[in-house]
């Protein structure tokens, strides 16, 4: 895509290739200081590869994972069952929320409720009327993202895993994390009284999400909720 927008210097495709032309033994260095540009100006304008991640990367492209993810639940013998959009908002310091071309700023993740074969039951009075018409009914979760991601890279707020384990799970029953990361989801788990079991590779993860649960059971009010 040409982004002529952004560009920060004047030289064409055009006048690269007319450069080239006149002097075919020239590099791409020589060709720069030939056209009062940098090297990565021509090398973008000859390759088209201006693109987000350096003239190094591979051309980036939208992938509709939705299918995927689906086939691979059915081999799993799960059926997809339902799905719901969780919107972000621009919080960190270091989150990129500007788009350098037509494509959509990444605003938003899928969530994919799969459904193993047998019997369900469907509890509404889990939630409350308010919670049931905000959320628990709706395919769009608005939840403020965390303020900072310093300790993990891919931190999301606890609301998130907090309204899927209410509305699917119940008191005492077992919530696995195979992506523990930074016990996000352990959280949440013990905040409603369930079980939990995590699987992380880093050990820094690890030792942070065990000092996660441990300020959650440390709460005067949580504790009272786990002796009930």
């Amino acid at each position: 895509m040409e982004n002529v927008d952004r560009r920060r210097s004047k030289v064409t495709r055009e006048d690269v290739l007319n450069a080239k032309e006149k002097y075919p033994h020239y590099n791409r260095y020589q060709l720069a200081g030939l056209l009062g540009c940098s090297e990565q100006t021509v090398d973008r304008r000859l390759n088209g590869n201006n693109i987000r991640g350096g003239k190094y990367a591979t051309q980036t492209r939208v992938k509709i994972v939705g299918g995927l993810v689906e086939d691979w639940g059915l081999e799993a013998g799960f059926y997809l069952y339902d799905r719901r959009i969780g919107v972000k908002d621009a919080a960190w310091v270091n989150s990129n929320w500007t788009t350098l071309s037509y494509r959509s700023v990444d605003e938003f993740e899928y969530l994919y409720v799969f459904w193993k074969p047998g019997i369900t039951t469907v509890r509404r009075d889990k939630l409350t009327a308010q919670e049931w018409s905000e959320w628990g009914s709706r395919g769009i979760w608005n939840i403020p993202s965390v303020r900072a991601n310093d300790d993990h890279e891919a931190k999301f707020p606890v609301e998130l895993p907090r309204r899927v384990i209410v509305l699917f799970t119940e008191p005492n029953e077992i919530v696995l994390d195979p992506f523990m990361g930074s016990g996000t989801t352990a959280e949440a788990a013990v905040m409603e009284r369930r079980r939990y079991i995590g699987i992380e590779l880093s050990r820094e993860y690890v030792e942070l999400a065990r000092k996660r649960i441990r300020g959650v059971v440390s709460r005067p009010t949580q504790m009272a909720l786990l002796a009930q």
